[in-house]
């Protein structure tokens, strides 16, 4: 599938334990959408190094099929 069928988010947060299975409540974030690929991982480069210094929170690239 070409990238222009495509949009990207940025989706995480703080999580409870080094598990990465439940978020804290209020932490969640969810930015984006995004067309490009590449905006999306400048995006996400800058959110993971602003919160590098807690271990406990992480952030993802997802993707879906554009309507």
């Amino acid at each position: 599938m070409s990238q222009a069928n495509m949009r990207y988010w940025i989706v995480g947060g703080e999580y409870e334990d080094a598990g990465f299975e439940r978020l804290v409540s209020g932490t969640e974030k969810l930015v984006g959408p995004f067309a490009d690929k590449s905006n999306a991982e400048q995006a996400w480069r800058e959110m993971s190094v602003a919160t590098r210094s807690s271990c406990h929170t992480r952030f993802t690239i997802a993707e879906e099929r554009a309507r």
